[in-house]
């Protein structure tokens, strides 16, 4: 069965010595996340993951139950009492407003106890995950009775939450949903419709669901500009938020899937259910999207995670297992064999999970620290910088770290040999749940079009022009740093050459739109492997100033050496491919494939 230990030391490293966030969080109004403060959240984290979430994962994934006479779910055994536990130690209130019965802590805290779960478990992670989104969707777009009725028990963890979107006819193109809301007298809806991979939809772990639905009013315009959104409870609610008779929505049945099988995936029928409008008719879309741009950071987290729970597991294995001799010579000549850690092509495998997984957590956490911002800060200027920039990073951080994730799962895999593919040592179940990742809210290619099409093009580029901004300075700052001497040259011409490539598509846009699908993808992995240049310099920066462990420093020293010569370099492969142009993916007819 794999393991899983939180990586406190490089979590409280990325957090207080690269990002620096205790001054910013003080500066941010969020005092209250001191440095000790901080680190005891993160320990109470780590034992909980560690202790309950982590031995329930092999339980998971046996699966959840469905009966069809009841349609009642019930999760894997453990997992409710795990709920129960996450719900009285308070982690669901962790970042939410005070004003609604939450701790007010940063985001980026947020995202440290997710990581922490997703490498522990990712399938009961699903659980609280979008109740989450759900809390953020009625914060910006709900009126008070909304909040005061809903959003109270899904910041407690009393209730929790859904995104309704998917249909059977309608995959990422919204504009094609059918469910339909009839108005009533008293001002609700009547909704009826079918809404498919369902995430949560129905379980045991807690009193009440609360649905958040996409559906068209009867005099919607066609497309997504016609789409609205309603809050669909399990139970029924009077004006006060007491519990009431069973609503008309139900589960139909659960997803059979390749992995994540202790997560509900449900099709759920509503049938005239009663549900609220969240915010105005028609504009559904822009309150969903404040649910899915959460969903979106919160999967990237998910890659993050399950890369790392495998890479602690192949390098205990590594480390372990003995076979064959070391090309240069018995390094243990007393035993049978040496352990595998010492071929070069285990290194490698290792040390390439090592370098995303440890690189992928300084991403993620910069964008979680750019929502603080752009939420917090006092200075309207500084707000809108860090929101282009969390902006431009989002489906970067999606996209990358959950691609990432497939890479180092089955990495790790590949480092236990056959035994990787037997199910007692646990690697096969990360690298399965890891796959859905890249799949659901927002496939790698939706992301990849969302940068290129939005970010880059329609918002001009205002975040990325932020993060080349923020690049260039370090460069110059760490000018004369001897210990970045011999990164700064790379890493500023990647940094000129991004820039570049940036005005390369939008003037390949402008003279034929298939060049916004065509580029998408590897421009999506140039922005990340460019910025893991960035992050890894910026590592290095940070670890010369460090009190960690001189084996710690080596370890950030080697790593950074190896990405750079070993990892970096794909970016020629994505630059020589999206210089190519649209017409090579076009010309072929369709009915010509075969």
């Amino acid at each position: 069965m794999s393991q899983y230990r939180a990586p406190l030391d490089d979590i409280r490293f990325t957090l207080f010595e690269v990002l620096n966030v205790e001054p910013i969080f003080a500066q941010i109004g969020k005092s209250d996340a001191s440095r000790e403060l901080v680190d005891a959240v993160l320990e109470e984290a780590a034992r909980f993951t560690g202790e309950v979430l982590a031995p329930l994962n092999a339980v998971g994934d046996r699966g959840c139950t469905f009966d069809p006479l009841t349609a009642e779910v019930r999760t894997p055994e453990g997992f409710a009492a795990a709920f129960a536990q996450f719900v009285e130690a308070g982690w669901p209130a962790l970042n939410a407003p005070a004003a609604f019965g939450g701790q007010d802590m940063p985001q980026l805290l947020g995202a440290a106890l997710k990581e922490m779960i997703n490498a522990a478990n990712l399938a009961w992670g699903n659980f609280p995950l979008l109740s989450h989104g759900a809390t953020e969707a009625l914060l910006h777009h709900g009126n008070a009775w909304q909040q005061e009725v809903f959003l109270k028990p899904l910041v407690s963890g009393q209730w929790t939450g859904t995104m309704c979107l998917t249909e059977p006819q309608a995959g990422s193109d919204l504009g094609l949903l059918r469910t339909r809301a009839e108005p009533l007298s008293d001002g609700r809806y009547a909704i009826s419709g079918t809404k498919i991979f369902i995430t949560a939809g129905e379980h045991d772990m807690a009193e009440n669901i609360i649905h958040l639905v996409l559906a068209r009013l009867p005099d919607a315009p066609a497309g997504s500009r016609g789409i609205s959104l309603f809050i669909v409870p399990k139970f029924k609610v009077d004006a006060y938020g007491q519990l009431g008779e069973r609503n008309h929505v139900a589960c139909g049945a659960l997803e059979h899937k390749m992995g994540i099988h202790g997560s509900a995936t449900c099709v759920m029928n509503f049938d005239a259910a009663e549900g609220y409008l969240v915010g105005e008719p028609h504009k559904g879309l822009m309150a969903m999207f404040t649910m899915m741009n959460s969903a979106r950071l919160g999967v990237g987290l998910q890659g993050l995670g399950l890369a790392d729970r495998a890479l602690q597991n192949a390098l205990r294995y590594a480390r372990e297992r003995l076979q064959m001799r070391a090309l240069s010579g018995a390094v243990q000549p007393d035993k049978a064999a040496d352990p595998i850690i010492v071929h070069p092509d285990v290194r490698r495998m290792l040390l390439t999970q090592k370098a995303l997984v440890e690189g992928s957590r300084m991403l993620a956490y910069h964008a979680f620290l750019m929502l603080d911002i752009a939420q917090h800060a006092a200075d309207d200027a500084e707000r809108q910088r860090a929101d282009a920039l969390a902006g431009f990073l989002t489906p970067i951080v999606k996209a990358c770290l959950t691609e990432w994730g497939n890479e180092c799962t089955y990495l790790a895999l590949q480092c236990f040999g056959g035994h990787g593919y037997i199910a007692e040592h646990g690697m096969e179940q990360l690298a399965r749940d890891a796959r859905i990742t890249t799949l659901y809210e927002g496939t790698t290619g939706i992301q990849a079009l969302d940068l290129v099409g939005r970010k880059l093009l329609q918002l001009q580029g205002a975040g990325l022009q932020a993060l080349l901004q923020e690049a260039n300075a370090f460069c110059q700052k760490e000018a004369d740093n001897p210990a970045l001497a011999e990164f700064l040259p790379q890493l500023q011409h990647v940094l000129d050459n991004w820039q570049q490539i940036s005005q390369q598509i939008a003037q390949m846009a402008a003279k034929n739109p298939e060049e916004i699908g065509s580029t998408a993808h590897d421009y999506l992995f140039i922005c990340g492997y460019s910025l893991l240049a960035f992050w890894w310099a910026r590592a290095l920066a940070a670890v010369e100033k460090s009190s960690q462990s001189d084996a710690f420093k080596q370890g950030k020293r080697e790593t950074a050496r190896f990405y750079y010569a070993r990892i970096l370099p794909r970016i020629h492969g994505h630059v020589a491919a999206l210089g190519s142009g649209a017409d090579i993916l076009m010309r072929l007819p369709a009915e010509h494939f075969g």
